[in-house]
């Protein structure tokens, strides 16, 4: 496995480096030799955020863990990824060009889906063209941390969020 290491008010030290490297190439048994795994160490105030993205052929495992120590969020991170691969093993290797990233072993070996996604719930709703900021006054009223609407600039379907912080975003589809 290969790492790009960054940090963001934070140097990275040799220690922070290691174990980095230590923990989340304990998930080397997974992937092919040449996948790539980007890692940022940030620190704001006393949160200790590790983000770890893994880009794979049409996918990408991603996980950030924040804690008030480094250490703890390096160990954290390298859990929750292993516990993704295992449960959605058979949805990531189903697509077969994805296959080509990971290690013949992880691929022959069954893993328990303990958690198998259900959808329990259909809701079916009038879709009005408005504005990004319309669409969040109208998320806040419904007391939802999302909202689907029709832009009414693009005339597209779009999704405002609400984001750590008290923020709003935006998706929208691409061109």
């Amino acid at each position: 496995m290969k790492f790009i290491i960054s940090g963001k008010n934070i140097d990275v030290t040799e220690g922070l480096r290691t174990a980095v490297e230590d923990k989340i190439g304990k998930l080397e048994k997974y992937f092919t030799p040449d996948t790539e795994a980007q890692v940022t160490l940030s620190v704001e105030k006393e949160r200790q955020k590790i983000e770890v993205t893994i880009p794979v052929k049409g996918n990408i495992i991603r996980s950030e863990q924040v804690s008030n120590d480094m250490y703890v969020s390096i160990d954290l991170v390298e859990e929750v990824i292993e516990r993704q691969l295992k449960k959605y093993k058979n949805k990531i290797v189903e697509k077969q060009q994805a296959a080509a990233s990971f290690q013949k072993a992880f691929i022959e070996n069954d893993y328990q889906e303990d958690d198998e996604i259900k959808i329990v719930r259909t809701k079916k709703f009038d879709i009005k063209p408005m504005y990004a900021e319309d669409a969040c006054i109208q998320m806040e009223l419904l007391g939802h941390n999302f909202y689907v609407f029709c832009n009414a600039e693009t005339e597209q379907v779009n999704v405002v969020y609400k984001r750590k912080g008290g923020t709003y975003g935006l998706i929208e589809p691409e061109d």
